[in-house]
């Protein structure tokens, strides 16, 4: 039954002197979701459950706080789980182009790193002084002299056997050369070629034999020598082991239970005694590139800093899990990078260049990431899934990635992760994953779905209350007095276009009470009132309809043709929503029909022009269909209606016309006048039921400034449908119009009650003998289309009868 709204109706008021009422409304606010009980309940599944593949899409559209919610989230769950382990790279000292992953307990990464970096800085300082002691020298010298005695001692035996040979040695850069003598003298080439044949073969005999006794010699003086020498090593590794091996046996002790690092520990001693040579100058063993005496600070650390250790991950100052938001998800941001560094007009790298990504930060957490900026970055999509299927995380030159030709460098081992991946996106990007991406359902198993509304149930109320002063405390603004929490409640529930729900969209209702607190601040006021709110409400407005208030004017001066009195023939103003983006206005338009008999049936000329959308020129299509169910039941429908959105240049889309357009072709049918001051907005069907449509408060809206403009008279009005009452959500002008009686809402159900409101003339119900009542609206439509069939009968008989003659 058709109804005339009370002012009531029109408008969800929250009142301010109740607010207080709400149990713990000026209590902190919880660190929990807000009305999502779908969503937290997913979440709650998905991060307890440590299956694989059972990572998280929390799906919802922006601007609804998913990001920052899930993020609270995450951090109170997360700081009742364990901490995880630091993450360390060592340097392999077998092979340094593969570094050595290390885990150790939470803190000990940074103590290890300390710890080696004391133990090498005092090996530097103390080994240059144990090599420069006197003790040393002593035993060092003693070993050279005994080296020396020994030598001469051999040399001498030679020399003794030589001159008995009648040669003498004589040293050279090749070694020692042996000399014929005659008569005490040496001989040279000339004199010992001219000797007689068997002079020089006794000096050959005798050189064969003293040969063998210089190879003897010199094989005898090359072993006293590399004993010397081992001598002198054992030495100096017996004087560094002193420092070494007490220093690095305190850590042995401190991380006993740590075999990784026992086992580092032992390699690191081992090759500091391989080279003392190093520590004993403190300097590069390196020459500079040019060649020169120059060593640069770098190279004069560079020999050392293979002791070091890279605390990839350090997590000594962690509580619980670790919660990373990447808002910036590269390659490299996600998966680490190996840097370099030029030295001498070359790159160089090392292991204590590997620097981590987020998964090695998020490595026994959560790391949460927008998808769109996922797919957006090259090779970071396959990364992630490359990443959970394997359980580790490798470090990769990016260019070795994507092809290119790559120098020789770092291959870090991978490191293995314990890790819930949460992606936040679109519900569109879900679908479209889950249906191109065969991987993406295996990974991701859990949805968590955001709505865009809640219920407006005291618990949510009491929560968004709670999360106002919280809110204003964090950014440091002027707390909302009851009226402005009324205010704001008032406009949650306008944005969600429902009288029984709120908005979810806490980034709008963020935004409004940062710009309440601006005018608060310009007015002097300490608390932000009701006034504040609704001047940034307005504010915000005036910002984005300029076209609005172009379109008011050209309608005000008949640009654009509107009626909002009298009454008219197959005439009626329908409604649509004009969305700019961030803003969205109704505006009225004048639908017309015109009708004649025919066979065409009903004509949108917006759909023949290819103005018209897919739904609009369904929405046209279901006339016919209510045509032929309500009169063509016992006759053909012999009819050609044209139907058409007056002074339209753009295309129009969308169903929520079709009634408005019904309305004009009974009317033209019929020959019963509409009301030009009542607009309709409202979907049919062929039954001739009157459905719901989307931008109710809009519409009505532009409608009443159409007619505030014109003069109200108090016979304007809209008509909707009576499924959308619930959605009104109206502005206060348009609620204080209806209540003074200028301007009236009505609510349908069906075509009939409708068209009564429109015309003042009944429907009309077909009675038992299958007749609509004389006078009513179908009665006449009825008598009309008979007409219209009779007159086809008559053309089609002067047809036949012309094309006869």
């Amino acid at each position: 039954m058709m109804s005339k709204l009370s002012p009531e109706q029109l408008r969800r008021t929250f009142d301010p002197k109740t607010l207080n009422s709400v149990k713990g409304a000026q209590r902190k606010a919880r660190e929990s979701i807000i009305g999502q009980k779908r969503a937290v309940s997913a979440l709650q599944f998905g991060l307890e459950i440590r299956n694989s593949g059972f990572n998280i899409y929390v799906a919802g559209p922006p601007g609804i706080g998913k990001m920052t919610a899930v993020q609270s989230f995450l951090e109170e769950l997360a700081s009742r789980k364990d901490t995880p382990p630091d993450w360390c790279y060592l340097n392999d000292f077998e092979d340094s182009y593969q570094p050595k992953m290390c885990q150790l307990p939470p803190g000990q990464g940074r103590a290890l790193q300390q710890d080696m970096k004391n133990v090498i800085a005092h090996v530097r300082r103390e080994i240059p002084k144990a090599f420069e002691s006197e003790e040393y020298s002593n035993r060092r010298d003693a070993t050279v002299k005994s080296l020396d005695q020994q030598r001469a001692q051999a040399l001498e035996k030679l020399n003794a056997q030589a001159t008995e040979a009648g040669f003498m040695l004589q040293a050279t850069p090749f070694g020692l050369a042996t000399i014929p003598m005659m008569n005490g003298q040496p001989l040279s080439d000339t004199d010992y070629q001219a000797l007689p044949a068997q002079t020089r073969e006794d000096f050959q005999r005798r050189h064969e034999t003293l040969k063998d006794a210089l190879k003897t010699t010199m094989k005898q003086i090359r072993d006293l020598e590399r004993a010397a020498q081992e001598k002198l090593q054992a030495l100096d590794q017996q004087v560094a082991l002193y420092i070494v091996g007490g220093l690095l046996e305190e850590l042995h002790e401190k991380y006993q239970d740590l075999p990784v690092v026992i086992s580092h520990l032992r390699a690191v001693q081992k090759d500091i005694l391989e080279n003392i040579e190093t520590f004993k100058s403190g300097a590069s063993p390196n020459p500079s590139p040019e060649g020169g005496a120059v060593v640069t600070p770098w190279l004069r650390e560079l020999p050392f800093r293979k002791y070091q250790v890279n605390v990839l991950v350090d997590n000594s100052e962690q509580k619980g899990a670790p919660v990373v938001v990447e808002f910036n998800p590269s390659y490299n941001n996600l998966f680490g990078r190996v840097e370099k560094e030029v030295q001498f007009g070359a790159l160089y790298t090392d292991f204590t260049m590997i620097k981590p990504g987020s998964f090695h930060r998020a490595n026994g957490g959560y790391l949460v990431m927008p998808m769109e900026d996922v797919l957006r970055n090259l090779l970071s999509w396959e990364g992630v899934k490359r990443a959970l299927r394997s359980g580790e995380v490798e470090i990769e030159e990016i260019g070795e990635r994507l092809g290119y030709m790559a120098t020789k460098s770092l291959r870090p081992r991978p490191v293995p992760i314990n890790i819930k991946v949460v992606l936040v996106g679109r519900p569109l990007l879900y679908y479209l994953l889950h249906a191109y991406d065969e991987e993406f359902p295996e990974l991701f198993k859990v949805k968590a779905d955001f709505d865009t509304r809640m219920a407006s149930s005291e618990e949510n109320i009491h929560d968004i209350l709670a999360f106002l002063p919280a809110f204003c405390d964090k950014e440091k603004l002027q707390h909302l007095d009851n009226t402005a929490k009324a205010k704001v409640l008032e406009y949650s529930a306008r944005l969600a276009e429902d009288q029984e729900k709120l908005s979810a969209h806490f980034g709008a209702l963020a935004d409004i009470i940062r710009e309440a607190n601006f005018w608060a601040l310009q007015a002097g006021a300490t608390r932000i009132s009701a006034v504040h709110v609704q001047k940034a409400l307005d504010a915000k407005i005036y910002r984005s309809n300029l076209i609005e208030e172009r379109l008011q004017e050209m309608i005000e001066r008949d640009t654009l043709l509107i009626d909002t009195a009298g009454q008219t023939v197959g005439q009626v103003n329908g409604l649509s929503v004009i969305s700019l983006g961030d803003y969205f206005f109704g505006k009225p338009s004048r639908i017309t029909a015109s009708v004649g008999p025919g066979r065409d049936g009903v004509l949108d000329i917006e759909r023949e022009v290819e103005l018209g959308g897919p739904i609009h020129s369904k929405g046209v299509l279901i006339l016919s269909g209510f045509l032929t169910q309500q009169f063509a039941q016992d006759k053909p429908l012999t009819l050609s209606a044209r139907m058409v959105f007056e002074q339209s240049y753009e295309g129009v889309e969308g169903d929520s016309a079709s009634s408005t357009e019904l309305y004009a072709l009974l009317s033209a049918l019929s020959g019963i006048p509409i009301k030009q001051g009542i607009a309709v907005t409202g979907s049919v069907n062929q039954r001739g039921e009157v459905q719901a449509i989307g931008g109710v408060n809009q519409k009505i809206e532009g409608f009443f400034d159409v007619c505030k403009a014109k003069g109200l008279s108090g016979e304007q009005g809209v008509m909707i449908p009576q499924s959308n009452v619930s959605n009104l959500m109206l502005r206060e002008d348009v609620v204080a119009a209806v209540a003074a009686k200028k301007f009236s809402i009505w609510a349908v159900r069906s075509i009939a009650e409708g068209i009564e409101i429109l015309t003042g003339v009944p429907a009309g119900v077909r009675g038992a003998e299958g007749k609509f009542p004389e006078g009513t609206v179908n009665h006449r439509v009825e008598q009309r289309l008979r007409e219209f069939g009779e007159r086809m009968k008559e053309f089609g008989r002067e047809k036949k009868n012309a094309l006869a003659t």
